[in-house]
């Protein structure tokens, strides 16, 4: 069975790649075989995790600085990962922000366009431009990153619910749009223990977990299942499906 999730001669371009959800996703993409391109704003990051791929697993990788918010930049990504690769048989749009605003109307049209940009913009372009070269290669697997938010959205949330709903909305339309030979699918995930949650106030995340139907908030790497089926040929007939991994919120 081990067979069925083998990423061996793949090439995985991973957004946000450099830590939380998306590192654990490169290394677990690596380990099972796979080339990776590390995509994030902060390229010594990309640089250190790649470095550790080379280590630890003996694979190639590729670290690339990257504002997926910024529409003329993703071509640079997209020309650096064909130039380095030949091809990307699998990508995560995963580069995401949700910042928090005491109220609605104290969100400054900077801060909803930013919210926007970074969360769904940029998965549009990257899936359009990565997407298209797929179509006409030898297909591929498109892994949208969401977030419970967009099904159970709160007040101090709101652009980023919405950008998330959108993105839950375009794996869908992408999956016909770019089948039969790629493959769009979507995780949604909820309460994770990554270095974004330091900024959370984890008595009362973890007092909301406690309402979970697994009563914790999830680890980094237990996002990693979910990512390996979608990547791998083990979801071979399945596209365009909204996957939650939130321990039963």
């Amino acid at each position: 069975m081990s067979g069925r999730f083998d990423l061996t001669g793949k090439v995985a371009l991973v957004t946000g790649g450099s830590r939380g959800l998306g590192k654990e996703m490169v290394l677990a993409f690596a380990e099972a075989g796979a080339d990776v391109i590390i995509a994030s704003r902060k390229l010594e990051n990309c640089e250190a995790l790649a470095a550790e791929v080379r280590e630890r697993f003996g694979r190639k990788a590729l670290a690339y600085g990257v504002h997926v918010g910024n529409w003329n930049e993703l071509d640079g990504l997209v020309e650096a990962a064909y130039g380095a690769f030949g091809k990307v048989d699998i990508l995560v749009n995963n580069a995401g922000m949700s910042p928090l605003y005491p109220s609605p109307d104290e969100v400054t049209e900077a801060l909803y366009d930013k919210v926007l940009d970074i969360n769904l913009k940029g998965p549009f372009r990257l899936s359009a431009l990565v997407g298209g070269r797929m179509v006409k290669g030898d297909g591929g697997s498109i892994i949208n990153i969401s977030s419970i938010a967009s099904l159970r959205p709160t007040a101090n949330v709101i652009p980023y619910a919405a950008a998330k709903a959108g993105l839950n909305a375009m794996t869908q339309a992408y999956a016909f749009a770019y089948g039969p030979n790629v493959r769009v699918n979507c995780i949604c995930c909820g309460a994770f223990r990554t270095d974004v949650s330091k900024a959370w106030d984890m008595d009362a995340a973890e007092a909301r977990a406690k309402n979970y139907a697994l009563k914790r908030i999830g680890e980094p790497n237990e996002v990693v299942g979910a990512a390996l089926y979608f990547a791998s040929d083990a979801s071979s007939y399945t596209s365009g499906a909204v996957l939650t991994v939130d321990g039963g919120r």
